[in-house]
């Protein structure tokens, strides 16, 4: 006989409802030591961590994931320091609960606060990646949310493990161990059900590709933070300095093809190609990029013709698109047009370009001179992220701890009544 999907998630969100209802008022003392007891368990399980990857590893070569996919996958000696890193950061992080965000007095005599609160139960769904499960079980407790984990079913043996370590920092530090708990199978029959738990879920972040985040976006009845492509441009200026473009673009597109923050789309001014000419898109043929072209950069040899389809595309691999454009409205108006609002860069010394660009575009995050590969809550400071929501409701670009609270009011009184 089959699973009951609805009563095994009733049973996990019961256990989460109550874990949130403990987290809300733990201290941040607990909350720190649990979070360094998870790192410390990570890394002393390093080697069977990498273990239980290589099982993953060796099912996601079956299944024919990506060189890309792949790449997400795989676990070394090297991220999981990362895992361990982004654990402890978090740690140091100031507690976010109980912060002030405002408070005023009024004439009637009341004294008003409105002050962050945890969301309460988050559920995160999310594939390949297994280090997202020490980023959003790190980042929800310290926020004081309890977190109902559905790894992708090619990370199950990896996230299995990482999860058990977090567990083990709750244990350590008195915590619920419920606190953080993950779905026990790889059936999307689970999927299904924490997308309609809104008597056990407060909000689902869905982590990965434009199927994923596409299915939970028009099947959820929780409320969703999300991106469903991380379609970014780097724009290159008129008075862009040319080696600083270089090292930029190579990065931007090369680091690493498969995360939301690569490169997908090169736009280059008309006055910079005629000044500097294809060295742009030499760099990137000569560093294994397939460069599909538009218009006058098609002669370049190397290049693919475009189709119309390139721009506007999330790639995930070793291929960009690329055209002219004419300055920088003309970058703004292709970026309004085929963007998904998650991150631009533009590549100028140039402050009124700059200003122009930031001011008026509506991307998550803006960058000037800086690779899109920065596109990372790790790297803005918040120790890691639970993703990049591009949405405008409540939480918007890396989503970290700040990010997972809501507010309450608190309003104070002397026996006063309202006239």
């Amino acid at each position: 006989m089959g699973m009951d999907y609805a009563a095994a998630l009733a049973e996990i969100g019961g256990r989460a409802r109550a874990a949130a209802a403990e987290l809300a008022y733990a201290s941040a003392e607990r909350k720190h030591a649990a979070l360094i007891g998870a790192a410390e368990a990570v890394w002393q399980r390093r080697q069977s961590i990498m273990d239980e990857n290589t099982l993953d590893m060796a099912y996601g070569q079956q299944k024919g994931l990506s060189p890309a996919m792949m790449d997400r996958l795989r676990l070394d000696e090297g991220r999981l320091r990362g895992v361990v890193d982004g654990l402890r950061a978090i740690a140091e992080q100031p507690d976010p609960v109980g912060r002030v965000l405002a408070e005023w007095d009024r004439p009637t005599g009341l004294h008003i606060q409105r002050v962050a609160t945890p969301l309460g139960v988050v559920g995160v769904i999310y594939e390949s990646r297994p280090n997202v499960t020490a980023d959003a079980g790190g980042l929800c407790l310290k926020a004081g949310n309890a977190v109902i984990l559905r790894g992708g079913s090619e990370s199950f043996h990896s996230s299995a493990a990482i999860h058990g370590c977090m567990v083990e920092g709750l244990r350590a530090a008195g915590l619920p161990e419920a606190a953080i708990q993950i779905i026990p199978t790889r059936d999307r029959a689970m999927v299904a059900e924490m997308l309609r738990a809104t008597a056990w879920i407060d909000v689902i972040v869905p982590r990965g590709g434009k199927g994923l985040v596409g299915l939970v976006q028009s099947e959820a009845r929780v409320p969703v933070f999300a991106h469903l492509e991380g379609i970014c441009h780097v724009y290159v200026d008129a008075d862009a300095d040319l080696e600083k473009a270089r090292r930029v673009v190579l990065n931007a597109k090369t680091r690493r093809t498969g995360i939301c923050g690569a490169a997908e789309c090169l736009l280059i001014d008309r006055q910079f190609f005629a000044r500097h000419g294809s060295v742009l898109i030499e760099d990137l043929i000569r560093a294994g990029v397939e460069v599909r072209a538009e218009g006058t950069l098609r002669d370049i040899p190397g290049t693919v013709p475009a189709a119309e389809a390139d721009f506007g595309h999330e790639f995930l691999d070793m291929i960009i698109a690329a055209k002219l454009v004419d300055g920088v409205d003309g970058a703004i108006a292709h970026i309004r047009r085929y963007g998904s609002q998650h991150t631009e860069s533009i590549l100028t010394e140039n402050d009124v370009a700059a200003a122009r660009f930031f001011q008026r575009l509506d991307s998550a995050i803006l960058m000037r001179n800086a690779s899109t590969q920065f596109a990372d809550g790790g790297e803005f400071g918040m120790g890691a992220e639970i993703g990049i929501a591009t949405g405008k409701m409540h939480a918007r670009g890396p989503v970290g701890a700040e990010q997972l609270t809501s507010f309450k009011y608190l309003v104070t009184g002397d026996g006063t009544c309202r006239a």
